[in-house]
């Protein structure tokens, strides 16, 4: 048996286990399996690891992208270069792998998204966490200009307090990289003006379930074109698969 999974802290939201299990089944792979493990700490890993040895290959997600680090062998050189984990590889050998998908997965939707480039693309980044980091990643590779926001100040970042309607009226694009919205707590979302948002912003959110998050809800009815993170789930998603069976 060949064991896949997710580790994270919560993952009712996750639809993970459902998209693997359904790709091995379509592809007739009766010997794989893909399981959920919550963990209570990052700290509980290496207990997971030496009870399930043959694992080959693990996403990761909220809060633990960037606290894996020290668990890790090796780190690819673009997981290095973007400051968080998304992926790893458990190789054979007992080598434990750290890549990050998620960037590829962002970039790629997002070019089917937003269609602008140049000086009138400029985008607002909500959060600062290992989400984040990818969204910052695929942003520089497209070459978008961006601020990150945050509820704390930051040497060059936002505040949501400094989101004013100009403020808005500059940035075309919003991207939510927070948790903020993801079920079960439906009802919560980024605290900007709402009121300024119009038909020519393009608000993309990171959370996939639910499928409209209030974030997006808001968006949609002042207008603007929405976009969830299903698509970046299914992309990062096979970006994964690559890597473990490359």
């Amino acid at each position: 048996m060949k064991e896949f999974g997710l580790i994270g802290k919560s993952l009712v939201h996750s639809f993970s286990q459902t998209y693997f299990t359904q790709k091995f089944e379509n592809l007739g792979l009766d010997d794989h399996r893909y399981e959920l493990f919550e963990l209570p700490t990052i700290s509980a890993l290496p207990d997971l690891l030496a009870q399930h040895p043959n694992l080959r290959g693990l996403n990761v997600t909220i809060p633990y992208k960037e606290q894996i680090w020290p668990y890790l062998t090796e780190i690819s050189s673009a997981a290095a270069r973007i400051g968080a984990i998304n992926v790893i590889d458990c190789t054979p050998d007992g080598r434990y792998i750290g890549h990050n998908t998620d960037y590829i997965g962002f970039r790629e939707s997002l070019r089917t998204f937003y269609p602008l480039r140049g000086p009138e693309a400029r985008a607002l980044v909500l959060g600062t966490g290992g989400s984040s980091k990818a969204v910052e990643a695929a942003l520089r590779e497209l070459e978008i200009p961006y601020w990150l926001v945050s509820r704390n100040p930051l040497g060059t970042g936002l505040t949501y307090n400094d989101l004013t309607p100009d403020v808005l009226a500059g940035h075309s694009l919003i991207i939510n990289a927070t948790p903020l919205g993801t079920f079960p707590q439906v009802d919560a979302c980024a605290p900007i003006p709402y009121e300024a948002l119009t038909p020519a912003h393009y608000l993309y959110d990171l959370i996939y379930n639910p499928s409209e998050t209030l974030f997006l809800q808001k968006g949609r009815e002042a207008g603007a074109q929405t976009k969830n993170g299903f698509e970046m789930l299914c992309l990062q998603a096979e970006a994964a698969w690559e890597i473990w069976t490359k």
